[in-house]
């Protein structure tokens, strides 16, 4: 893809509007504050090729998994996060025609998302059907300081006509997720009214009854003074929406503010839902649009004291940077322990919004280095709840302990891809990792000593369970795996799995031990005769190793495979996900992500840099970084070994 935004070191600017472009845009233009996210759309109607997108935090759908051959143990659903009811959208109409920006000639335009601020802004001037000129100006955001609420500005100007313009604010909840199952729709609507001066609106999934209330107030200015009108309310299934003609001069501007409530009853009471989010939006209206946003602004400045990462010299890496804490800050604050991180944050459907081992391997170190503690814990707090489903997890595939799930909205298995959710389990011990992460960093062992325990030695049962012993090796190895490297399933002795799983007995035995000598109370049992078996697989876990090379193999037989490097690949079959046939790149010798190298970056301590170097040099030129989660690995180690051009 070609740079389609400008460098800056605050925003992200499209400068001119290119279709094709379009979803990209609106992904990266998402706004979010942990409680609701939504992306880039246009207020105005839109033809093009767009994904309107609107999310709501913990608001999910189990869909039925849908399978030739069901398989024990197979998880009964996949979670999706909902597309909900539409909060920012206007409709417009300039002498009966509506306005749609892919019908109109754009004679200029301007997108920007200001990440120092949080708000995103939109400037343009475009020539309808008609031949009428106008100028448009948007101002949006969603309140850090109040999560439940979100204002617009939007103000046209016609510049060479006059005429009837209708605006048209609503609140829209016929909508639908793009990757549902036969245009299915996930919501009922259960109530809504429209007055002359605000409007309701409230749905319910048809599954798991999550319920969802959005209010609208608004206010209109022609040339900075109120309107007095007489709105058309309206009324139609799943909408609401007020009707305002105005009458134009060339030159004038008119302004509509549109405030926005949006509670669900993850927070209230079904009964209370419509009157708090009429409350809350009648505040907001009454407090006014500047400051609602000087509020914000100051939630963002705050936050950027203590997150911001300075980079010199170059713009393009200072913007990304910034780009990425922007997206981890208004993905999750942390003020609520039943949230987590879903991959794609609030911007839009991919992976379902759903909670993966990206959270305690990859972000947990961001919040824990620009954020109090109590942010990270909530998120390990998140994992202790969900231990009962653990565990359940296990037990459905015959196994003890407390097996976590790849994939998840409420601790159960909701991934329907065998390989990975049977084989991924190194998951697992990143589960671990981040309570000993979170533990060394702070200094603060309460987690550890009330909660923290419990997991690891669940986590710990798991493992020797799924250990096998090799009598012919007297070694304890694990088969039929998948490891961090997806383009390789169902393997022996993965060594980063295998890595790990010891590392994690280890920890525990360690720190019942440190319990136990404390005399800590209600500390949970285990007996005599499992830390003796916990024992023997820390003593003989076996760990495949290249002695051609001196390093660690990625799994048994993985140098039984053609050795071909990524820059001996044709520019043309990469990415080979989307040009290889599966069966290809799992005979193939390349790698998505860091494995090996993961491991290495989580235990560094152990090893020198000559090790690192030698494994970085023999897996880094097979990776072909087909991943998200690969770069910053492979960037952070070779950065240690000296390898400043990567």
């Amino acid at each position: 893809m070609k740079e389609y935004f400008k460098c800056d070191e605050w925003l992200v600017i499209e400068e001119g509007f290119a279709s094709e472009y379009n979803r990209v845009s609106e992904s990266v233009m998402s706004l979010g504050n942990g409680h609701m996210g939504m992306r880039g759309n246009f207020e105005e109607h839109f033809s093009g090729d767009s994904l309107q997108g609107t999310y709501y935090a913990g608001v999910y759908y189990p869909d039925k998994t849908k399978v030739g051959w069901w398989k024990n143990g197979y998880p009964e659903f996949f979670a999706k996060v909902l597309n909900g009811t539409n909060i920012f959208g206007i409709d417009v109409m300039i002498d009966g025609l509506m306005l749609d920006f892919n019908q109109c000639e754009i004679k200029e335009f301007k997108r920007v998302l200001n990440m120092k601020e949080g708000y995103l802004e939109r400037t343009a001037t475009i020539i309808d059907q008609k031949g009428h000129e106008s100028r448009i100006v948007s101002k949006r955001f969603v309140s850090m300081k109040t999560s439940e609420i979100g204002c617009v500005a939007y103000s046209i100007t016609p510049l060479n006509y006059d005429g009837d313009i209708i605006l048209t604010p609503y609140l829209d909840g016929y909508v639908q997720n793009e990757d549902s199952n036969y245009d299915e729709i996930f919501w009922d609507e259960v109530d809504k009214k429209a007055t002359t001066d605000l409007c309701h609106l409230t749905t319910k999934t048809n599954k798991l009854d999550f319920v969802v209330t959005c209010a609208m107030d608004y206010s209109l200015e022609l040339d900075g003074l109120p309107i007095k009108g007489n709105p058309l309310a309206i009324e139609k299934t799943y909408y609401v929406g007020n009707e305002h003609h105005v009458k134009m001069h060339k030159g004038q501007t008119v302004q509509l503010i549109k405030y926005i409530a949006a509670v669900t009853n993850r927070d209230y009471d079904n009964d209370d839902l419509v009157s708090s989010a009429v409350e809350l939006v009648k505040e907001a209206k009454e407090t006014g649009f500047d400051e609602l946003l000087l509020a914000h602004l100051k939630v963002w400045a705050e936050k950027w004291l203590e997150n911001d990462v300075r980079i010199y010299g170059d713009v393009k890496a200072q913007q990304g940077v910034r780009f990425n804490i922007f997206q981890l800050n208004q993905t999750y604050t942390g003020e609520d322990a039943r949230l987590n991180i879903g991959p794609k944050g609030c911007t839009g459907e991919k992976y379902g919004g759903s909670t993966y081992w990206d959270t305690e391997a990859y972000c947990i170190p961001f919040y824990l280095s620009t954020a109090g503690s109590d942010i990270a814990k909530n998120l390990l707090m998140y994992r202790y709840h969900h231990l009962k489903k653990a565990k359940e997890n296990a037990q459905k595939l015959g196994l003890d302990g407390a097996l976590y799930p790849m994939v998840t909205m409420n601790g159960e298995e909701c991934h329907n891809e065998w390989e990975i959710t049977f084989e991924e389990i190194h998951r697992n011990g990143a589960i671990a990792y981040a309570i000993y992460n979170y533990t060394n960093y702070t200094g603060d062992s309460s987690y550890l000593d009330q909660y923290g325990i419990e997991v690891l030695i669940e986590i710990s049962r798991f493992w020797a369970s799924r250990v096998n012993y090799n009598t012919y090796k007297d070694q304890y190895m694990i088969l039929g795996v998948t490891g961090p490297n997806e383009y390789e399933n169902n393997v022996n002795n993965n060594w980063y799995t295998n890595t790990i799983a010891a590392w994690t007995i280890t920890y525990t035995l360690e720190q019942l031990k440190r319990l136990e000598q404390m005399g800590s109370e209600s500390l949970p049992v285990v007996t005599d005769k499992e830390k003796i078996k916990w024992q023997k697989i820390i003593d003989k876990m076996y760990y495949p190793h290249i002695d051609t090379y001196d390093v660690f193999a990625q799994q048994d037989g993985y140098l039984d495979k053609e050795q071909i490097l990524v820059s001996e690949l044709d520019d043309k079959e990469k990415p080979i996900n989307q040009n290889w046939s599966w069966d290809r790149i799992l005979r193939s010798c390349f790698i998505k992500q860091a494995d090996v190298l993961q491991g290495l970056y989580f235990f560094s301590d152990r090893y020198d840099l000559d090790t690192k170097k030698r494994n970085f040099d023999f897996y880094e030129p097979r990776t072909l970084h087909e991943s998200s989660l690969s770069p910053c690995v492979h960037a952070i180690i070779a950065s240690e070994i000296g390898y400043h051009d990567k």
